[in-house]
Formats: structure tokens, sequence, C-alpha cells
């Protein structure tokens, strides 16, 4: 097949998934056609079957912001016609199934009929899409998807619940690449983190209020109390000052390594205890399969898709957002037996093979069939 995809190229977790989506499905031998404003960050080695877009914007002084969006129209168009595509996979409904939707109506003006299959992928439903200035168009640009598909079971219910939705919804859940996300030994660096047998807690994120980086540095806090630990959190984002300015203030800066963004975060999860997420909205967690797949258990709370990716009492355990003293107490729960410990990082490996990217891509292709045999039914009647 001849695929197109629209995600954002950033850091962000749709767009991880759609470039590492985009890469296996060109190692299967499909022909990938990335279509953004610059290159995805994770789409860093030739492939023979990957083909990078670049979306120009206008350059007009009457515009104060670039219409984005109708360039990105204008080259869907472009690419779909001049390298035939089957189908175009939008990740992250705003604005890639609005865009999508308008190509396909373009298109089909001139005598070929684009699928398109939305992916719906968190924020896009659960926070941006539902402000007032977004739902109408979400709403109907899903309802206009040939196919449409969400990353947990829980993501979908909450798009039934917000908008109002005339078809099905499919749940293809986040996937990893053992090939990459695997334990490694990584004894050096972590002598160098934990000099003195320290245990190590990790959390990668954007810093953004709704991952209660707050919250973390309490539980760390409660078991740094009880036993010797450090804190690694890796990522950026808006917040990060503030919270190092708050591990100064508690006195336990030395003990807490903010990291910054990190392409090979499996190194780090490597050497990592426990993996610690205490979001109060997480469509799937796919920061957290990931340390899964590294044997890493997982404290999390039970957000959202989260429920489906640790299994409370064999992956790691849930709490309720904001119970930080639960949270610490299944800690210490872990890190004080060493038994238990081994035996939720088994668990931890053996659950995240249910996630292999060898299994759940599949899945996509027969979205993609399907998409298309709904739009040749689309033609012929």
């Amino acid at each position: 097949m001849k695929i197109g995809v629209l995600c954002y190229p950033t850091f962000g977790g749709s767009g991880v998934v759609a470039t590492e989506l985009g890469m296996a499905l060109a190692n299967r031998g499909h022909q990938v056609h990335f279509i953004s404003y610059k290159q995805p960050v994770r789409l860093n080695h030739f492939n023979q079957n990957i083909f990078f877009h670049e979306v120009i914007e206008p350059d007009y002084a009457l515009f104060e912001q670039m219409p984005y969006e109708s360039a990105l129209v204008s080259t869907i168009v472009d690419v779909a016609q001049s390298v035939e595509l089957d189908v175009l996979h939008v990740h992250y409904a705003i604005p890639h199934a609005a865009v999508g939707f308008m190509a396909r109506e373009i298109l089909q003006e001139k005598g070929m009929y684009l699928p398109v299959v939305t992916t719906l992928h968190g924020t896009d439903i659960t926070l941006v899409g539902k402000r007032r200035a977004f739902a109408p168009i979400v709403e109907f640009s899903i309802n206009k998807s040939d196919v449409v598909t969400a990353v947990s079971n829980d993501l979908r219910n909450q798009t039934y619940d917000y908008f109002e939705i005339n078809h099905s919804i499919e749940v293809i859940y986040n996937f990893i690449d053992f090939n990459r996300f695997k334990a490694q030994d990584k004894s050096h660096f972590k002598q160098v983190i934990a000099p003195e047998g320290e245990k190590i807690l990790i959390h990668t994120s954007n810093f953004r209020k709704v991952k209660r980086i707050s919250d973390i540095l309490d539980v760390f806090q409660k078991v740094r109390e009880q036993i010797p630990v450090k804190l690694l959190l890796v990522g950026d984002g808006p917040e990060r000052q503030l919270y190092e300015r708050r591990c100064r203030e508690f006195g336990f800066a030395s003990d807490v390594f903010f990291l910054g963004k990190q392409q090979a975060v499996e190194e780090l999860l490597s050497i990592a205890d426990l993996f610690i997420m205490a979001s109060e909205k997480e469509s799937f967690g796919l920061a957290a399969l990931e340390a899964l797949a590294c044997g890493v258990p997982l404290i999390t709370t039970n957000a959202g898709g989260l429920k489906e990716v640790n299994k409370h009492g064999q992956t790691g355990f849930l709490s309720d957002v904001g119970d930080v003293d639960d949270m610490a107490h299944n800690a210490l729960e872990l890190l004080n037996h060493p038994d238990k410990l081994e035996q939720f990082r088994e668990n931890a490996l053996a659950y995240a093979n249910e996630f292999s990217i060898d299994k759940i891509v599949p899945q996509y292709e027969e979205v993609y069939q399907m998409a298309i045999k709904r739009s040749v039914s689309a033609v012929q009647g």
C-alpha cells in the first residue's frame, strides 16, 4: 500500500506513535509518505520506503498568522495525486481530521477517492477537543472519517460520551518496539547516579499540569524518608523551572536529576527500579509501556488508559489521582521486598509483550484495508 501519514513532528505521544508506526509499515514493504511542517524527530534514518513532504506555508503580508491548514490540504492533494496514495492516516484529530476530510473532498472532485483513517490519541478529545472553539469540527470530522481508531478503550468511551458519534471506533493500542526498548546493562551509568546503591525512580513526560509533577515530588519525598532513593525526571515543559525551585526549597535537589529531553530513554529506564506516573488524565500511557518493556514496574494513578497498561498487583500498582500516600506506600512495598520487585519486573516484561509492534501493526493494516473497501463502496454507491 501507499500510505500518507499526517502527524505532529514533535516529541508528543501522537507524533512518536505515528512515526514509529510509519517506520514499521515501511519495514513491512509499504510505501509511507509523511506530511508535516518539519521532519518528525524519530524519523532519523534512511529507509527506501519512507518519504517526507514538507508543508511550505505561504509568505504573504496580509496574514498575521499563516494559514497552515490550507497549505497542509494543498500538500496532501498534491502528494495523493502524484504518488497515488491508497489511504491517508491522520494522527490527532485537531486539525488533521478536518484537513483530511477537506483533502478527500477536493480529490473526489478530481475523480480520486482517498479514504481517511483518523486515530484519536487523547487530549485531542479529552482536553482541546472539548473546547467550544473546536468541538463542532472535531465531532464533524470524526464522523466523516472512513475509519476511526482510539488508543484505548477508555479514550473510545470518552469520545462517545463527549460527542455524538454515529459510527464505530476501533481500539488499537499503542505499541512497543522491542528492538529498541529492552533492558540494557548500564551499570556504569547507574553507579554515577546512585553510587551508594540507592534505589532509582524515573518519570518521563512533557511537564504539563495534567502530569501532576508536584505529586511525584511528594511521593519521592515520602519514600526518601524511609530509604535512600534518587529520582530521574526526563523531559521538558512549562513547569520544569517551578519544580526545580521546589526541589531546592525542600532540600533534596541533589537527589533529583532533571535530564531534559532524551532520545535514548531506554538507557535511562534500564537503570530504574520503578517508573512513576501521577497523571490526572492519560489516554494510554506510552511512557509507562516503554518502562514495562524494559522490565520496570509501574507506580501510577488509575487515570484513563493507565488501567489498561498497568495491571494492579502484577505489573505495578494503581492509586487514585492525588493519593500520594498510597503511591508512596506501594513504591515502598516493592522497593523494600527485592523478591517481589523481581517478580513484578518479570510480570512487566511479559505483559509488555502483549503490545509488541509485531502484534499491533497488522491491526492497522486491517484497518487500512477496511477503509479502502468502504471507499470503493462509497464511490460505487
